[in-house]
């Protein structure tokens, strides 16, 4: 017998586990930032818009918080990507439970292979794997880590209390 998903449930949770996951990432990235400040000048969200026509006005907007100038636009990205790839995982988890294996850090590692090893630098937004020094390898290897099992722990709590009958 074939177990019922409740895909709605599954998305509330995936949703609300990539904003939770994203504030992870956030705080990873500030312990062992993983691009050298020149680099990060236009951080690679701001490149790839840039590389799709938007304006580098846009994509370096910023908003003030307590004398900080926050980029808001890398935060839409960020938090877009997170949540995306919540709800992937959470849905995904639910049909194909191998998914889960290692709480979700091996498709975290996978995502960061995709992207930061082959997608982002096939597209020129980040340097080759080569050529991105070890640190960012390595921030982003256990970022993307600890991002995933982020998700993991926060969607698969959420999905069972939403759909647990009281």
């Amino acid at each position: 017998m074939s177990k019922k998903i409740n895909l709605k449930a599954a998305i509330i949770a995936g949703t609300a586990a990539g904003v939770v996951s994203g504030l992870v990432k956030l705080g990873w990235e500030n312990i062992l930032p993983p691009r050298t400040p020149e680099r990060n000048k236009t951080n690679p969200p701001q490149k790839m818009l840039e590389q799709f026509g938007v304006p580098e006005k846009v994509t370096h907007a910023t908003y003030t918080y307590s004398g900080e100038k926050l980029p808001y636009v890398s935060y839409i990205i960020h938090f877009g990507f997170s949540i995306s790839f919540g709800i992937i995982y959470e849905v995904l988890a639910e049909y194909k439970s191998f998914i889960k294996v290692g709480q979700g850090t091996i498709f975290g590692l996978a995502v960061w292979i995709t992207y930061h090893l082959f997608v982002m630098p096939a597209m020129k937004t980040v340097p080759s794997a080569k050529d991105q020094p070890m640190e960012e390898h390595i921030s982003e290897a256990l970022g993307h880590m600890a991002w995933m099992w982020t998700n993991d722990i926060v969607g698969q709590e959420l999905y069972r209390r939403l759909t647990t009958k009281k």
